[in-house]
Parts: structure tokens; sequence; C-alpha cells
């Protein structure tokens, strides 16, 4: 197994400026920052990205900031100073990726633009992150992730149908932006290093991002429609795949939509003649008898506590599983053993437990260096480099541009 600790880096030597607050631009930084990129933070003076209080607190930071913004470079500027965006160019002239979440229009109010940056640097890629994206009829309005998951389709299919559409429990559109982003910054970074190409504009929209993970949703309605509601714990046009009651008021979920493993659960539930109808023999043909079905499973894992009917399933090598809150993660030891819980430190010597990295590298894997860092504490280092003197640090301190 390679050595983290001392393993190279698949990102280093990658310069990136952060210019966003909270998720959907920092959580793309942060993943290139676990994989080795050189990620500058940049926040106002005045407190700093709001995620720093955001959520459960230690000592008056968030424990999601020091997750979130490992490895990250913390530099206070602020932004509405003529000073303080000539830093910004500066930082910008020798960086791959700029990252950004404001709303469109107020970069190009400071001028930090696209168009303003690609002149200073012709390799640059920016990623853009927003609402509705840099284009179109709604661009200007403020957009959140709750309201691209909506726009996007996912929120109305989210919950029972007789109830209200409910949401997932995290900001789930803007990671997936998040994500998008990563994926365009690898992309056009791939262009610049590999084809010699020229640097481009990533433009995210998050709800976009939301309705690119629609599945069928729109061929489905094109075509037939068909417009998909929805459904409570099932997964429609799949079946079985859905969740159950256990005798102990734990549930399960079970996922027995291939033929040959509908087979072998319909054996467990003590329903063979499900298992052996030819009409049942196809998804197509269960669909048709969903309930039927599911009331089949259900009658079977009501009489029988959770961890019995995990190890009848497990046998039959029929996919299942229990519904996993914190502290079954937490002691999970499949995750322990993926190292998908990292215990590090925080500044004052307190324990925190952070998730591991995703994807796992084999040769290059990614690294969580330091935690998320106080506000301002690469300032000094970062301006320095850049050819700012001390005596130039005490004046732009004392005008409140840092």
């Amino acid at each position: 197994m390679t050595d983290v600790a001392s393993a190279p880096t698949p990102l280093k030597g990658i310069k990136v400026v952060e210019l966003g607050t909270l998720i959907a631009g920092p959580y793309a930084s942060s993943l290139l920052a676990q994989f080795g990129a050189d990620v500058v933070k940049v926040e106002s003076p005045d407190g700093g990205d709001p995620l720093r209080s955001w959520r459960k607190l230690h000592d008056g930071t968030s424990y999601w900031w020091y997750s979130q913004s490992r490895n990250k470079k913390s530099v206070t500027i602020n932004l509405k100073s003529l000073q303080g965006q000539e830093i910004v160019r500066k930082l910008v002239q020798d960086a791959d990726i700029v990252i950004e979440n404001f709303r469109p229009g107020v970069l190009e109010a400071w001028g930090l633009g696209w168009e303003q940056l690609a002149t200073i640097n012709p390799r640059l890629v920016m990623v853009r992150v927003s609402g509705y994206g840099q284009t179109g009829p709604e661009r200007e309005r403020p957009g959140f992730a709750a309201i691209a998951e909506s726009m996007g389709g996912l929120r109305y299919l989210t919950g029972y149908p007789d109830r209200p559409p409910v949401r997932v429990g995290v900001s789930i559109g803007d990671s997936l932006a998040s994500l998008y982003g990563t994926i365009g910054a690898m992309l056009a970074l791939h262009h610049v290093k590999v084809n010699g190409g020229v640097g481009q504009l990533v433009d995210v929209a998050l709800y976009e991002a939301v309705f690119g993970v629609m599945e069928s949703l729109i061929p489905e309605y094109a075509a037939l429609g068909h417009i998909r509601e929805r459904s409570g714990s099932s997964l429609p046009g799949i079946t079985p795949s859905n969740t159950y009651p256990c005798s102990d008021g734990s549930y399960v979920i079970i996922a027995g939509n291939s033929d040959g493993i509908f087979r072998r659960l319909m054996k467990v539930v003590g329903r063979p003649d499900l298992g052996d109808d030819p009409a049942l023999k196809h998804n197509d043909g269960r669909v048709a008898q969903t309930e039927t079905i599911d009331a089949a499973i259900g009658a079977w894992s009501v009489q029988h506590d959770l961890d019995t009917v995990l190890a009848a399933l497990d046998d039959a090598d029929v996919p299942c599983g229990k519904i996993y809150t914190a502290a079954d993660i937490h002691r999970d030891p499949h995750y322990a053993a993926r190292e998908m819980i990292a215990t590090h430190v925080l500044p004052d010597g307190a324990p925190i437990d952070i998730p591991g990295i995703v994807p796992k590298l084999s040769a290059t894997p990614g690294q969580t260096r330091w935690l998320g860092p106080a506000l301002g504490e690469h300032t000094v280092e970062v301006l320095t480099d850049l050819g700012f003197d001390a005596a130039q640090l005490a004046a732009m301190r004392s005008d409140g541009v840092i």
C-alpha cells in the first residue's frame, strides 16, 4: 500500500485562487486541494467565509470549516478596494485555475471578470458557479441549492406522493455543482497542459448540475408525455428496490432488481412461486406487479429483526443494507478499513474526525496536510511571495485592504 505521507500528489504545482464562499465554489477547491493543488482562498477581512460559523462550532469555528477547507491557504483581501483588486490580479498572473461563486456581474464590477483576468493570463481556467449560469434571462437572480434542486427536477421527485415534496438533508445541489466544476477545471486544464490550448471559462449552473443527474426524466416526457412522480422509498420502474420494515422497528434496504437476484430473494422470503413465475422473469413484468412483490418481501422482513434479515440476505447474495446514522458510519469497520474516517488535531489539541478522501488513487493518493486555516493565516506568506514588503503589508492592513 502507498505511504500517503510520502507519495506524490497528482496536482502538485497547480495553483488555484478561490474567490468563493460557503459550498459550491469552495468545495470544488477543496477537492483540488486534497490532491495537492496549492489553493489560495481569498476571504474578506471582515469575518471571512460565513462557513466558518455554520452548524456546530468548536471555540467559535465550525467543524465543517475544518473539514471542507483542509489544505487551503487563507488570505484576507478586501475585494471592494482598488488595491485589493490589484492584489488578486497579481495572484492570477501565474495561477492555473480561479474558482468563484459570486452572482454574475459582481466580479465584473470589481474588474475581476473573465475577460479581464484572461487578458492577464491567457492560460487561465476560470470556474464560475452560479445559480442559473453566466447567460440567459435568469442569470442575475440569486441562486441557492434549494432553488436549484427544485428547478433541476430533484425536489419534485423527493418524498411521498400524498405529501409535499421534501429536501435531501444536505445541500446536494451545491455539491453536485462542485463536482461538475472540478471536472470542468480538469478538462480545461488538460486542454491547456496537454493540447497546448488556451485557457477557458467553465460555466456551472447549480440547477443544471442537478438536472444533469436526472436520468431519463426528460426523454420519457418528450417521447411519451410521462411526468415522473414522487414514489417514497421505492425506485420507479425498477422492481424490487425499496425499504422494508423489520420486527425491531428498523428498516432494511433491499435491491433485488436483476433477474437472478430476484429469484434468490424470493427463495429467502419464502415465495419461490413468485421467483419461478414466467411473468416476473424480467423487470418489465415485475414492475407491473410491484405491489404484490413488495407486499411479499415486507411480510417476510417484518417477522425478523434487522440483523437476522441482513444475515439471510447476505447468505443469498442479495444486495441489502441498513439505514446508516452518523453513529453507524463512525463505528463501521468497512469505513475504517477504507480510511474514510480520518482523525486529526484541532489548534487547541482536541481531536477531530473528518471524512477521508474520495476517490482512492493507488499511486498518487489525496492527502489532508492541514485542517481549515485561521482567518488570514497565510496572508503575509502569500503576499510576501508576490513581492510586497513589510511596510506595504502594514500600510494595507492599516487601510483595511488586508
